[in-house]
């Protein structure tokens, strides 16, 4: 789980596989703190029970009952496929597509110089998505226009798919080569809408790493949650910033 996804084998894509959906199945079906009534639960509700009780003359005739209920992490995943994060990119795609199999509410674009939604591709075996994925996106191991394509993902697709409760989380390196102040009003604009905002790359786990590309600096006051994302155990910490942007 602590080998860095550049170095992986072919030989190792079926675990890859096996790791990242268990780590997808937990995040989409972990039980949230909050709580809801329900007509046979383990945990009393003794505020409800004597609010309803004294309805009654203060007797209490039905104990009100109330569990943990499952919350659906609400994620938006936007990827960076161009050709600086050619080695990340597939094994990152892995885990939206991981994701997409569960229940949980996700919508997963990718970019490079421009931004496509992918969420219909990511359906049947995973050669079949690589399939539909490589016959439909055209801008693999291009340029990097974040801040375009981010203003993109804000025009077209935030309205629908990013609210008060929800996780955006960019996969990138951040070497962006274009206009770094139309990324200064995107990640702004987008800041605004998401209820959290997360932005992994997967060579901040690197001992000698430094935020200096102008594409990441400009973007670090803006993200909740800068982490590495170059290996399983840094891609299921990203459990823990969901929940924490989900009332967990």
């Amino acid at each position: 789980a602590r080998k860095d996804f550049g170095e992986l084998g072919a030989d190792e894509l079926a675990e890859v596989t096996r790791l990242a959906q268990r780590i997808a199945r937990r995040l989409a079906t972990r039980l949230s703190r909050r709580l809801r009534r329900a007509p046979r639960g383990h945990l009393v509700d003794a505020r409800r029970t004597m609010r309803r009780s004294l309805r009654y003359g203060g007797t209490a005739l039905e104990l009100v009952r109330r569990r943990r209920r499952i919350l659906k992490p609400e994620l938006a995943l936007i990827c960076d496929i161009s050709r600086s994060m050619d080695t990340y990119s597939q094994f990152l795609l892995l885990f939206a597509y991981a994701l997409q199999l569960t229940p949980a509410r996700v919508e997963t674009f990718v970019f490079s110089t421009q931004l496509s939604r992918i969420t219909p591709l990511l359906r049947g075996e995973w050669a079949d998505v690589l399939a539909a994925l490589g016959a439909t996106v055209r801008h693999w191991s291009g340029g990097t226009r974040i801040g375009q394509c981010l203003q993109e993902f804000n025009d077209s697709y935030a309205p629908a798919v990013v609210g008060p409760r929800t996780v955006v989380v960019v996969l990138s390196d951040g070497l962006d080569t274009g206009d770094i102040a139309a990324l200064d009003a995107a990640l702004a604009d987008l800041k605004r809408r998401a209820g959290r905002l997360v932005w992994l790359n997967p060579y901040a786990g690197r001992a000698s790493y430094q935020p200096l590309a102008r594409g990441m600096a400009t973007a670090l006051p803006y993200v909740d949650v800068f982490a590495s994302a170059h290996n399983l155990a840094t891609l299921s910490a990203l459990e823990r910033y969901i929940l924490r942007g989900n009332g967990g």
